[in-house]
């Protein structure tokens, strides 16, 4: 049995749940059921990470606009200073659509791509992409957790995005003991797509330009026929993610 402990900073209240005893019973849970779990047992410190894919969107739809949770999740986005303007113009409208508590964080001290390339050279991501990804993702990422008394964050992730992810679990740990929830892990990449038409969900136009999974620009790129989702990612490297994931 694999006991995790969450500590409510406010309230002071620890909480103890059975990981395997809460995988094996959300298994086939549909996310909607997964987040009013995390709603109802993680009063305090629940966190949505998300960069607007359609995992994220799927979450932010349900909590925004049908759980509606008394005290909002935050919904922290880490603007790397190098995403399409498809991204930002994404980000931007479903702020607007759902009354996000959006929280932005990025590298400390850099304000644009231009004042980044200043600072670090050119084409970090070229010469140096752990660095890179240090400073626009990880530490921005770990920065914000901690910023928002985070002790247990939501992704978007599901099972079938790529070879590496297909033994993800619904709930884990992650590197800081917080709990790690994906709540979209069992859903299929139709049943996602047939999410987002149903409900009208705004989503990337890149999309339908044949990408399957939307990151950085300079290391992002078009999906063949017969690629994985994420085949487009970090093209050329051996790359799989991002540092924030593992």
């Amino acid at each position: 049995m694999v006991l995790t402990q969450l500590v409510q900073k406010e309230t002071r209240q620890t909480m103890r749940f059975d990981l395997e005893e809460l995988n094996q019973r959300m298994h086939d849970a549909h996310p909607r059921d997964i987040l009013q779990w995390c709603i109802d047992h993680i009063p305090n410190g629940l966190v949505q990470s998300t960069a607007f894919g359609t995992g994220g969107l799927v979450i932010m739809d349900i909590l925004y606009r049908d759980l509606k949770p008394e005290t909002p999740v935050p919904v922290l986005f880490l603007d790397t200073l190098h995403h399409f303007k498809e991204t930002i113009e994404l980000v931007e409208k479903a702020k607007s659509t759902y009354n996000l508590d959006l929280r932005i964080y990025g590298a400390v001290d850099a304000s644009n791509r231009e004042n980044f390339a200043e600072i670090y050279g050119s084409n970090l991501w070229e010469s140096n992409i752990e660095r890179f990804h240090e400073l626009t993702k990880v530490e921005p990422l770990k920065r914000g957790m901690e910023e928002l008394g985070a002790t247990a964050w939501l992704t978007g992730r599901r099972r079938d995005q790529a070879v590496t992810r297909t033994e993800m679990k619904i709930f884990e740990m992650d590197s800081m003991n917080r709990l790690k929830v994906n709540p979209m892990a069992n859903w299929s990449k139709k049943e996602t797509w047939k999410y987002i038409i149903s409900r009208g969900v705004n989503y990337n136009p890149l999309l339908d330009q044949g990408y399957g999974s939307i990151g950085d620009e300079p290391l992002t790129t078009r999906v063949g026929v017969g690629e994985e989702e994420r085949a487009g990612r970090w093209r050329g490297s051996q790359k799989t993610e991002c540092g924030m994931h593992g």
